[in-house]
């Protein structure tokens, strides 16, 4: 089986080979020459109330003609983050294809085979994915399609490669299903750029064609050839419910609602809605509670978006375009470059600023990309910050993704290395959770770098959008629905989307959607980023109100920074044989250097007297002498041919043999090494090679 798939000047081949014959579906998927083996196995029935997926993507260095790894180690280690996202992308645009009562184990793999160093392989990963889904014969709501779009100018630009991407005002990853009436509907976006938000909106419109000839395709040229039997699966549906209908109703609705609406934000709220499930399923047979527990969620669901929707209340009694009370804050700890602190309701986020030498750069080695990366967003989620008792192991694929996005929505504004030449880390720290912590966490590192002196171009603030919407009836175009402006965890839980989406006063710098239901329509979405928009400029006044620009300088903690240029030529002086002169700069002074190939110097460290003391040492050691100059220089060898005299700091000029008087000689009897000796140059050859004549000849 293969067929090819056409998106504008370009196409997606896919290729049904059979070497993974015993996954339950296996395709390899090729765009331009970049190439992935996509697998999809199905596992066994697991007891819970959620979906056991499962999606890995792995990178071969082999893929890029590469090879990488520890000097003792040449292999692939532990995902990279770029991995990592590109599993949760593929991950948050597959799941809400499942049904709800689908609880066996799936796993896909993506394996990058080739890549051509033009063509991304994440949105073949995807198409791929779907595609050994439908091979896999495993229930599914709907057939999902993909692409990347791009806004370079004025124009659009689908499946851009690398180079037109980094041109780009803004590109986004769309993912689409659809509906009963063949309209599109987005379930996933994943965007960043700096743009107005009807233009995210008019890109994803333009989407919509190639998503739907996507699925399409799909559709015709795959046949569900596995015979995948899911009979063992016990669907709620099939069950005799009244039993958990009568206990629930008669014990345990009133109580539900209690709790789920007790007004004010409860820390206790998530607390007590589980131990009140557990307290259901007990009443059941042992053999029955699993259905039990899948019973309370589904009923539990249903009650939430019924008094959303037909009463018009939230469960702490807020609007529904009114944001959690704000707490804003910075300079909040004593020795730090600077830090943040922003508070909406219960989540509660403390950033903090580090400044380093352009040397502290993170070193960026996989298939990809390989370079250095002067910007770095980490994001941290203890388990006390949701009240839990767990093992600290060192950030995962949440920790990963959160801050990933956070650093998406901050790039846009950071300044360039010419402007302010230091390695920029700002870290997370999520000290308090109930909803939004990614964006909370743009927030406080906006205020983290406006306290720190870092010259940003504007503040950046994140939030976001949930949606309810009714369930009876199945066209979602036509759903009653409302909108939710900062989510809090229930309205997460229960909630049908989590849309967030951060930016400064003008534009729009990130965006992030997953979804629940199986799409959203364009009313939907348009409807979601307007309240992204008013509620983002809600908190940017309230920040501003706290600091409104970059101090005028950096914290008198950071490390100080100077920059010099010198003639490329001389990068060799500076460094010297095998690093002799760079490492006596640097052990005599305390500074550390870093040298880039056109000769910018960058010098840190912690008082200006030691940077001062390095640049001189620098400027002497590249400064470049003219013919004609007078030196009172330094003896600092004598030969039978002549006497090299240091006319700069580690630059020396020979005095030849021939330019010393008769009655000088021999040498070592007139002259002494550390003698200071007055010399003129006289030439200069074309290997830089100085040549010097005697002043005062006479004795």
């Amino acid at each position: 089986m293969q067929f090819e798939i056409k998106l504008g000047d370009k196409k997606i081949i896919l290729e049904k080979k059979n070497l993974a014959v015993q996954a339950n579906g296996e395709i390899i998927v090729r765009l331009g020459d970049t190439t992935v083996l996509v697998t999809t196995t199905i596992g066994r029935e697991t007891e819970g109330d959620f979906l056991p997926l499962i999606v890995d993507y792995e990178e071969r260095f082999y893929a890029a003609g590469k090879i990488f790894g520890s000097r003792f180690v040449r292999r692939e280690g532990r995902p990279t983050e770029s991995a990592i996202l590109t599993a949760r992308l593929i991950d948050r645009a597959i799941r809400p294809l499942f049904p709800e009562d689908f609880t066996r184990e799936v796993q896909i793999v993506i394996t990058v085979l080739s890549w051509d160093g033009k063509n991304d392989s994440d949105v073949p990963a995807l198409i791929g994915a779907m595609a050994t889904l439908l091979l896999s014969g495993v229930p599914l709501n709907g057939c999902l399609g993909t692409v990347r779009i791009a806004k370079l100018g004025e124009e659009i630009i689908l499946n851009p490669e690398y180079s037109e991407r980094e041109k780009s005002n803004f590109q986004v990853v769309a993912s689409g299903v659809k509906d009963k009436d063949g309209q599109i509907l987005i379930n996933m976006l994943d965007g960043e750029g700096e743009v107005e938000e009807d233009v995210v909106l008019e890109l994803i419109e333009n989407t919509k064609e190639s998503i739907s000839e996507i699925i399409d395709s799909l559709l015709k040229n795959i046949k569900n050839n596995f015979n995948f039997s899911d009979d063992s699966m016990e669907n709620l549906n099939d069950l005799d419910v009244q039993e958990f209908n009568e206990e629930f109703k008669n014990n345990f609705q009133k109580r539900f609602l209690e709790i789920l609406f007790s007004g004010e934000e409860n820390k206790d709220r998530g607390v007590k809605i589980n131990e009140l499930s557990e307290e259901f399923q007990l009443k059941f047979s042992e053999d029955r509670r699993i259905f039990a527990l899948k019973y309370f969620n589904k009923k539990a669901k249903e009650i939430f978006k019924q008094k959303v929707l037909n009463d018009g209340i939230r469960v702490d009694g807020r609007k529904f375009d009114e944001i959690r009370k704000l707490d804003v804050s910075v300079n909040c700890l004593p020795k730090t470059h600077g830090s943040g602190f922003f508070s909406r309701g219960l989540t509660k986020v403390l950033s903090i600023l580090t400044l380093g030498a352009p040397g502290d750069e993170l070193l960026l080695e996989g298939m990809e990309v390989v370079g250095k990366k002067r910007f770095l967003h980490h994001y941290n989620f203890p388990p006390y910050s949701v009240g839990e008792v767990r093992p600290l192991r060192g950030p995962g694929r949440r920790e990963i993704g959160h801050g990933a996005l956070a650093e998406k929505a901050l790039r846009p504004v950071i300044p360039t290395s010419e402007v302010f030449p230091y390695t920029i880390r700002v870290v997370s720290e999520i000290v308090s959770s109930n909803g939004s912590t990614s964006m909370a966490s743009v927030c406080a590192s906006s205020l983290a770098l406006f306290d720190g002196g870092v010259p940003i171009r504007q503040a950046v603030a994140g939030i976001s959008i949930g949606l309810i919407s009714e369930e009876s009836n199945e066209r979602i175009s036509q759903r009653n629905f409302r909108i939710l402006t900062d989510i809090q965890g229930p309205e997460d839980h229960f909630g049908d989307m989590d849309l967030k989406v951060a930016g400064t006063k003008e534009k729009m710098t990130a965006v992030q959607l997953d979804t629940k239901i199986i799409g959203l329509s364009r009313e939907m979405l348009k409807q979601g980023f307007e309240a992204a928009k008013s509620a983002r400029m809600e908190i940017l006044d309230e920040m501003e109100k706290v600091i409104s620009s970059p101090r005028e300088t950096v914290s008198p903690f950071a490390p100080k920074i100077s920059l010099l240029k010198i003639n490329p030529e001389k990068i060799g002086d500076v460094i010297g044989s095998k690093g002799k002169t760079i490492n006596e700069i640097i052990d005599q002074t305390g500074v550390s250097i870093d040298i880039e190939e056109d000769g910018t110097v960058f010098i840190t460290a912690e008082t200006e007297e030691a940077i001062k003391k390095a640049s001189e040492w620098i400027k002497n050691i590249t400064k470049e002498a003219k013919v004609g100059e007078i030196f009172n220089g330094k003896i600092k060898k004598i030969l039978d041919f002549g006497i090299f005299v240091e006319i700069f700091p580690g630059q020396d000029a020979l005095l030849h043999i021939s330019k010393i008087p008769p009655d000088k000689k021999p040498l070592y009897k007139h002259f002494d090494v550390g003698d200071l000796l007055l010399v003129k140059v006289i030439n200069i050859d074309s290997e830089g090679k100085i040549s010097l004549d005697m002043i005062n000849k006479k004795t």
